[in-house]
């Protein structure tokens, strides 16, 4: 597996995130594929990673992922991004505030031969971004 190959992967795995082409993840994450960091509820594979980005475009229609710094090795790929968006949409069971929200996070992916992530790690600063939207008393 080449650097470029796995940094390929990853932009595609963003880009159906930013554009909401979520069945493209199905070409992008292996079947089996480990996030050991889910989401409440997460289900393993592509359709976890769906069903859980589905759910954030829903909260934030504008989200945007901006990657800051990257390091990649020839199976791995470490990236720390900003996400921001506006909340016009429930999230967590709780409605739209209609406020802007701006969190870091850091992530670090595993791509098998075939070029399909295999392993998630990763953290993203929700306590943050709830606190801005005003969804905590923290």
């Amino acid at each position: 597996m080449s650097q470029q190959t796995n940094i390929a992967a990853q932009t595609a795995f963003a880009e159906a995130v930013i554009t909401g082409d979520l069945a493209a993840l199905d070409e992008i994450v292996a079947p089996d594929s480990i996030d050991h960091d889910p989401a409440p509820g997460q289900l393993p594979g592509p359709d976890g990673y769906k069903a859980m980005f589905a759910d954030l475009r829903a909260a934030f229609p504008d989200l945007h992922v901006a990657v800051e710094h990257l390091v990649v090795t020839d199976d791995e790929l470490a990236f720390a991004y900003t996400i921001t968006g506006t909340h016009l949409g429930p999230l967590m069971g709780r409605p739209a505030t209609g406020r802007k929200a701006s969190y870091r996070g850091m992530q670090i992916s595993r791509f098998d031969s075939d070029g399909k992530l295999v392993e998630r790690w990763g953290s993203s600063d929700e306590l943050g971004m709830l606190r801005q939207l005003g969804l905590t008393e923290l």
